[in-house]
C-alpha cells in the first residue's frame, strides 16, 4: 500500500538519483548511461509540475500528509482489504 506522500517522495528521489547519475557522481558510469539519465531528466516533472499534480489529485500525490491523515488513510485501505476478505469468507460459508 503506497500513500500519496510516499509516491511523491519516490518521484523526487528518482529525480535526485537521475541527476547524480547524469552528473557523473558515480565512478565508472558509462557515458551511454549518463546520456540516457540526462535524456530522461529532460522531460521529468519539475517541482511546479509535482505541486500541480498534488493540488489536482491529492489522493495520488501529496508533498506531506499530517500524521493523523496518514493514520486514517492507512486504516481506510486496510478496511477495504478486510471487506474483500470478509465477502470471500461469507461466500464460502454460504456454500456449506
Amino acid at each position: 500500500m503506497t500513500l500519496p506522500d510516499e509516491r511523491y517522495r519516490s518521484v523526487k528521489w528518482a529525480e535526485a538519483f537521475l541527476k547524480r547519475l547524469a552528473g557523473g557522481h558515480y565512478a565508472r558510469t558509462p557515458k551511454a548511461v549518463r546520456d540516457e539519465a540526462r535524456s530522461i531528466l529532460r522531460h521529468y516533472p519539475s517541482d511546479w509540475d509535482m505541486q500541480r499534480a498534488a493540488e489536482g489529485a491529492p489522493e495520488v500525490f501529496q508533498e506531506r500528509m499530517e500524521d493523523l491523515h496518514r493514520f486514517v488513510a492507512a486504516g481506510q485501505r486496510a478496511a477495504q482489504e478486510e471487506s474483500v476478505t470478509d465477502a470471500e469468507l461469507l461466500r464460502g460459508y454460504r456454500e456449506l
